[in-house]
């Protein structure tokens, strides 16, 4: 047909399966397995459902906006939020990569980069991590339209020291730089402090992990408020409304429990140095993760043959098969019990 000539073709970014089966233990989409904070139960009962028929405030006027600014003690034109850190780092994209060079990042990394770039018609390359999953600092000193990773990056769980992040940022002050933080309450120190010291770095946060907010899809960025502010303007010239009512106060009271959040961090945290120890003596290797999961191998098994068997006791995790993870699974991280569930199933697995 010929109005297919005009249509922008691109293969989509595959997430996760999301099985509605129940008493499935999920561990594939590095979801929270606790539930958000009470407040957050709290104000969704205060909520009026007539208000839904308002427009939402813009979302960097909100008290949302006000308590991630107090929270990170930045400036109040610092901020910027968006439907999850996809519409985020989607138009950070949209604004910042706009060059005929190549944006770089990592050959193993977060799978929707390439997406974005193939969508928005950005050139780029991908810079291999070496053998050990790290990023190459050589390898991003060359001249580019753009850089941009996850640290920890996903989906190792590998993390990369802020001193070797600014040695990048300050070789490429020409350009945006772009560092996903989506897993930084895990582990490891943000590079959060540097965007007071250079105007071309962007520090993207999420609530879908460790605030337990997935469902509400809030994302936000920080950086120099230039920055900001042509973020906002490509944000307005595309969709004034992006957040909902609903997200906006229900993000705001998750950030009024600041304990709850610590509490539920610090028990991913020791699940997962405890799930460690269970996969290694089950013949597991994998890099030390930062993240609220394990990239792991087996020794003998083949991922992809675990991956089905575990679907068959109801237990998912991610595999990809793509060229040097197609051997690897990505295990979120669960509850004690699931991990359990997912340690008894894999024990008969592999026996």
């Amino acid at each position: 047909m010929k109005w297919e000539d005009n249509v922008r073709k691109v293969v989509p970014y595959v997430a996760g399966e999301q099985p509605q089966k129940k008493g499935i233990i999920k561990l594939n989409t590095n979801e929270c397995p606790y539930p958000p904070s009470p407040k957050v139960e709290g104000r969704m009962k205060q909520m009026d459902y007539q208000d839904l028929r308002l427009y939402p405030e813009f979302s960097e006027k909100t008290m949302l906006s006000d308590m991630l600014v107090s929270y990170h003690g930045i400036g109040k034109e610092q901020i910027f939020i968006g439907v999850g850190s996809d519409d985020v780092l989607s138009m950070a994209f949209l604004t910042f990569f706009n060059s005929d060079k190549p944006v770089f990042f990592p050959d193993i990394t977060y799978s929707f980069y390439d997406v974005w770039a193939e969508v928005y018609g950005i050139p780029y390359e991908v810079k291999p991590l070496d053998d050990d999953f790290c990023i190459r600092r050589e390898d991003y000193l060359k001249e580019n339209g753009g850089i941009v990773f996850p640290n920890p990056n996903a989906p190792t769980g590998v993390f990369m020291d802020v001193s070797e992040i600014e040695e990048i940022i300050a070789a490429n002050r020409d350009v945006v730089v772009i560092v996903d933080e989506a897993y930084i309450d895990f582990g490891g120190t943000s590079a959060l402090p540097l965007i007071n010291k250079y105007d071309n770095l962007l520090i993207v946060r999420t609530f879908s992990k460790s605030r337990a907010m997935a469902g509400a899809r809030i994302g936000y960025a920080m950086g120099n408020e230039r920055l900001i502010r042509y973020l906002n303007d490509v944000k307005y010239s595309v969709n004034s409304y992006t957040m909902n009512r609903m997200a906006l106060e229900l993000g705001a009271a998750c950030m009024e429990d600041d304990a709850y959040f610590k509490e539920i961090c610090s028990k991913i945290i020791a699940t997962r140095e405890r799930t460690a120890k269970e996969l290694t003596a089950l013949g597991f290797t994998f890099p030390p993760s930062y993240g609220n999961f394990i990239f792991a191998a087996h020794n003998k098994v083949k991922a992809q043959d675990i991956f089905e068997k575990l679907k068959k006791h109801d237990i998912y995790v991610r595999y990809w098969n793509k060229p040097r993870i197609d051997n690897y699974l990505r295990i979120t991280i669960g509850t004690d019990e699931q991990m359990d569930a997912l340690f008894a199933a894999l024990r008969e697995i592999l026996a």
